[in-house]
Order: structure tokens, then C-alpha cells, then sequence
């Protein structure tokens, strides 16, 4: 049955509006409480319904966050630590950061849901209060009307309590969905622009010279007998490619080699697991099921392949707490590496300088965060010295804010001539990843007393200073391919030997020369 509400504005003729039954029924406790917080997904209330049954805060959300349509939200597998409050308090610093690094995170929502959140989390906590109001009016004797009033008020607000923590954890879950796009800070040194704005910190040598016709690492490994890519082609598809005679041993001398000179520096060297699971792939800033993702997924798992040994590494202290006198941590890891090079394309991408599967051997850092930059500017220091001591002609960079991923707060490039290719070409990295890992890895490490601030350590008996996140850096030692590429190319003779760099001719059982078999 339909039901007349008679409704006049000023001096105008009264109009009929029509209600059915259920608009009549004034709205719930729950339905008042979601429709404050633009979570009420059904028919828009009645202003003379609202002001009767609500106070003033009762009022339709102003947020232009997705009010009128439902968001499906994947539940996250995991959460950062992200500093909310840090972000909304520096969110030009953090909006321009997003531009100068073409980022896609959207600032806006992140601000918009984060508000959001803080209100509902207000109200669940208000609602918490009042049923533990009502609870405690119900002890002692009550009259039999009384209570009955307590136990359907108590009713309602459990109600009311259980849907708003419900929506509470669908807001922080794409809360933090969005968050999570959000890049690490930049160094105020790095040079804003693309790759072509990054800055040469140093060069180191000169191009060689020859005087014969420069044949590349392609026509070189073919007249030694150094690779097949025509048979792994055929086993495994493009991209692939067998080692033979010397370059196994030419492989094997560059990784004892560097794991050697490395572990001389302090590091733990390390053999990790090749296969992670997709959320520590994901901790550690990858996206391993993006668009154009780099990594290997495993069909019906939530594991992937490894692209680079500093996601098990950084994984290795995953949810630990870790004393400050472990600090620094420094690992050398060696893996095989597998990246899908989705988009890559051109004469760079030929033989040996663009492949799926590779050695690597890789430098990890785990430290405080005042000593992550001093860090930095050693793990770049062993690069050059390891690439200085095998005579290469190379550069380092200090890249800019468009080529750095979403961890690296600072990217140091090694490019090393390479005269088949005409040009320098990438051969390593180092990374100053901050706390941006370990907020999503969980690793922290708490501070000596000594160490810290008095106004932040807790008094009385079994105080503790607060923990802090640890900082992360990766470097490159050794990718092996494009090493092998750049000592092919670089040390070739007119007769098409190659000669082996001193410091290598230990690792592969004294061999001074490549010499053509034929």
C-alpha cells in the first residue's frame, strides 16, 4: 500500500509525494552510519528523514571517491607499512616525486581513501564505546523494560559495528592497493628527465683501438666455438643460447672470480632459491602479473622465477627483527636469472646481450638508515674496481628520476664500450633502495638504548628503543653474458684469439688465450 506525504516549499501549492512502505521505515542505525560514510549502496535517503533521525554529522559523504558505483577490490596477500600520515603531510613533495618519475600512481584516491579511512575508523571506534556503554548499563538490576530497551539498543549497535568493520577492511585493502603504486622518494641529487638526462659521475679508460675490421661477440663466439643459439633456439625458443669449450670455463672464472674479490670486501656469499613466492616478489617492488612484467609466473602457483637475486636476498630476513649490532648485514649471492624482455627489440637485443636466462652474481646490503648512502657510494666503488682491474673501458651514471624503478631512491649504471655494438651498454647497477623493501618485507631492527633519543624510549622495567625499518641496496658484480660480451669484444686480436684479462686467468685453470680450433 502506498503512503501520502504532503509536502509544501514557501507560499507554493502543496504537491503529493508518493512513498512506498519501506521509504516510510525509518532507516537503521547501520544504514545511517554507511550512508555518513558514502558506503550505503542503496536508494538515496530522504532529507527530512535524515534530519529526523540524525544529528548534523550524519551527512552524505562530499568524497568524489567512487560513491555511486561498488568497487570490487582484490584482498591484498600482504600489507606495507606505508606512512600515511607522512605522505598527507608532504603530498606536493610527493605528488611532484610521482611526475618526475612518470609514475601512475594516483595521489589524489590515496589522500581521498586515506581521509575516508580515518573517519570510518573514528565512527567504528565511536560505536565500540557506546555498546561498551550499553553493556555496562545492563549490570545490576535493571527493570525488565529498561533492559529490554539495553538489549535492542546493544542489538543495533552490533549491527551497526559488524557492517562498519566489515567496510572498514574493504577501504584499507584498496587503501592500500593504491598506496602500494606509490614509488619510493627521490635523493635531491638525481637529475630529473629521462635516460637521456642522467649525469656521468666518472669515466674510466679509453675506447681500444684496431687495426682490423671490429668483428662482434656474435662472429667471435662462432669462429672460437663458444655458443650455439640455433640449438637452444630449437629446445627452449629465442633468446636462449648453449655455452661451449672455453666460454663454460670463460663463465665459471667470472663468477668464482667476482664472488671471490667480493667476499674479500665483508660480504656472506650465498647459492639462493630460484623459484619465490609471488608476494616476495611483489615486497621487493616487482609486479611479477603487470603489463609487460619481466618475470616469469608459474601457471596454478603463486611462485614465480627469479629475475635477479635480490629478491630471495632481500627475502632472507623477511618479518625479522634484527639487533643493530648485526647491522650491516652484506650478502654476495650467485643465481641464474630469468627475465621475460617483453618489448625488447632492436641490434642490441642480438646474441648474448638480451637473453632469458642468465648468471649474475649479486651485492645486497642490509644497514641503518643514516648509512645507506655511505653504502651506495661503496657498492659503486666495487663495481669500478672490479670492472677497472679487468681493463675495461667504462662510465658510471647517476641515473635520472624517469629511469629509476619503484624502489630505488638513487640508481649508480655501469656502461662499458663495446665495440661490436658501436657503444657503451648497460653491464651493472646500484641501487639505494631506503626503507621502501623493508616496509613491505617487515624487516626492522631495534636500535641500543644508548643509540636512542630519550623523548622515544619507553621508561620503567624491560624498556626497549622503538624499532626502525632497515635500509636495502643491491648491486651487480658480475652479469655474466654482457661481461662476456664486453671482454670478447674488447680484447679480440687480429688472428681472432682472445686474450683472457690477468685477473680471470686463475679462475679458468690458467688459460691465457682463446684461440680460434680451426
Amino acid at each position: 500500500m502506498m503512503k501520502m506525504m504532503m509536502i509544501s516549499s514557501g507560499g507554493t501549492a502543496l504537491q503529493t509525494l508518493r512513498l512506498a512502505p519501506s521509504l516510510c521505515k525509518p532507516p537503521s542505525l547501520q544504514t545511517l552510519t554507511r550512508y555518513r560514510h558514502g558506503l550505503f549502496r542503496g536508494p538515496p535517503l530522504l532529507p527530512s528523514l535524515l534530519r529526523a533521525v540524525s544529528s548534523p554529522a550524519l551527512q552524505p559523504s562530499s568524497s568524489g571517491v567512487e560513491d555511486e558505483k561498488v568497487v570490487v577490490v582484490a584482498k591484498p596477500q600482504w600489507k606495507a607499512a606505508i606512512d600515511f600520515k607522512w605522505i598527507r603531510e608532504n603530498k606536493d613533495l610527493v605528488a611532484g616525486n610521482i611526475r618526475n618519475r612518470n609514475s601512475s600512481a594516483n595521489l589524489d584516491l590515496v589522500l581521498e581513501l586515506y581521509e575516508k579511512y580515518l573517519g570510518l575508523q573514528k565512527e567504528v571506534e565511536r560505536l565500540r564505546a557506546e555498546r561498551n556503554a550499553v553493556a555496562n548499563k545492563m549490570k545490576g538490576k535493571l527493570e525488565p523494560s529498561v533492559r529490554q530497551a539495553f538489549v535492542e539498543e546493544g542489538k543495533n549497535l552490533k549491527e551497526a559495528l559488524v557492517a562498519l568493520e566489515e567496510d572498514l577492511v574493504q577501504l584499507t585493502d584498496r587503501l592500500q592497493q593504491e598506496a602500494q603504486s606509490i614509488p619510493n622518494i627521490t635523493h635531491p641529487d638525481v637529475p630529473i628527465g629521462g635516460e637521456e638526462s642522467s649525469i656521468v659521475r666518472k669515466m674510466v679508460g679509453c675506447q681500444p683501438e684496431f687495426s682490423f675490421a671490429v668483428r662482434d661477440h656474435l662472429q667471435i663466439g662462432k669462429d672460437l666455438d663458444l655458443f650455439d643459439f640455433d640449438a637452444a633456439s630449437e629446445v627452449s625458443g629465442s633468446k636462449f643460447y648453449y655455452l661451449k669449450n672455453e666460454a663454460v670455463l670463460l663463465e665459471m672464472g667470472l663468477i668464482n672470480w667476482a664472488l671471490s674479490e667480493v667476499t674479500k670486501k665483508g660480504f656472506t656469499p650465498l647459492i639462493t632459491p630460484e623459484i619465490v613466492r609471488s608476494s616476495v616478489v611483489e615486497k621487493c617492488g616487482f609486479q611479477p602479473r603487470g603489463q609487460n612484467t619481466q618475470v616469469y609466473s608459474i601457471e596454478g602457483s603463486d611462485q614465480c622465477l627469479i629475475g635477479t637475486a635480490e629478491i630471495p636476498v632481500g627475502g632472507i630476513h623477511m618479518d625479522s627483527i634484527l639487533p643493530d649490532s648485526a647491522l650491516p648485514l652484506k650478502y654476495v649471492a650467485f643465481s641464474h636469472c630469468f627475465r621475460t624482455e617483453a618489448g625488447a627489440a632492436g641490434a642490441a637485443t642480438r646474441g648474448l646481450y638480451r637473453v632469458h636466462q642468465f648468471s649474475k652474481v649479486e651485492m645486497f646490503i642490509f644497514c641503518q638508515p643514516e648509512d645507506s648512502n655511505m653504502y651506495h657510494e661503496e657498492l659503486i666503488q666495487i663495481e669500478e674496481d672490479l670492472f677497472t682491474s679487468l681493463g675495461l673501458h667504462f662510465k658510471t651514471l647517476d641515473m635520472a628520476t624517469g629511469d629509476l624503478g619503484a624502489p630505488a631512491y638513487r640508481k649508480f649504471d655501469v656502461e662499458a664500450w663495446m665495440p661490436g655494438l658501436g657503444r657503451f651498454g648497460e653491464i651493472s647497477s646500484a641501487s639505494n633502495c631506503t626503507d621502501y623493501q623493508s616496509r613491505r618485507l617487515g624487516i626492522r631492527f631495534r636500535p641500543s638504548l644508548s643509540d636512542a633519543s630519550p623523548a622515544n624510549s619507553k621508561k620503567g622495567k624491560g624498556s626497549a628503543a622503538p624499532t626502525q625499518f632497515v635500509h636495502t641496496l643491491n648491486a651487480t658484480a658480475c652479469a655474466v653474458p654482457r661481461m662476456i660480451v664486453c671482454l670478447l669484444e674488447n680484447f679480440q686480436q687480429e688472428d681472432g684469439s682472445v686474450v683472457i684479462p690477468e685477473p680471470l686467468r686463475p679462475f679458468m685453470g690458467g688459460l691465457q688465450v682463446l684461440s680460434p680450433k680451426f
